[in-house]
């Protein structure tokens, strides 16, 4: 992902998925590289119908993340813009007192790269194992081949329909969370 905070997209894809042990083989059978275990906090913002996030990562990256895309099950395309955020303490504070938290979420994430797609192996606190497919579009790859890739991806993993999610973490945290 960019960090110069130019209007960046993707080809994504979410799904529930129980047996990450699995996972993790058929990334190494298809020849993913492993680029490690992080965890991740997310601090989403109130921010009405854009969404927008804090990432502090245990690798030290922390990012204020702005993106957009569609409520739908299946691939779909994302609008991203990333910055690099060197104090996140200060950031998240400002930030919490101008617009509200939506909701925190914590995460681990285990890292394969395929070429210009990242797979996320995530354990999400409170709401299980997930997989995560980003097809980056850009010099090197269209839109069209991102969808190609992502429906490979599927297939090649064994994700059934009814695994899709169709929005984002901080969607279904909030769905668990009393008002």
């Amino acid at each position: 992902m960019s960090d110069d905070g130019r209007r960046r997209a993707n080809i994504e894809l979410k799904a529930r998925y129980s047996d990450l042990s699995r996972a993790i083989r058929v990334c190494r059978k298809i020849g993913a590289l492993d680029q490690g275990v992080e965890a991740q906090t997310d601090t989403y913002f109130s921010t009405g119908l854009q969404r927008m996030k804090l990432r502090e990562s245990s690798f030290g990256n922390h990012w204020m993340i702005w993106y957009s895309r569609p409520d739908l099950p299946g691939a779909k395309k994302s609008s991203y813009r990333k910055l690099p955020i060197p104090d996140p303490t200060a950031k998240r504070r400002i930030l919490s007192q101008a617009m509200g938290v939506k909701v925190v979420g914590e995460k681990t994430r285990n890292l394969f790269l395929l070429g210009p797609v990242r797979i996320h192996l995530d354990e999400v606190e409170g709401l299980g194992s997930f997989i995560e497919f980003e097809a980056v579009v850009g010099p090197d790859l269209t839109e069209d081949e991102g969808h190609a890739k992502i429906r490979d991806l599927r297939l090649e993993f064994g994700i059934a329909e009814e695994d899709l999610i169709q929005g984002s973490y901080s969607d279904l945290m909030l769905l668990r969370t009393p008002v």
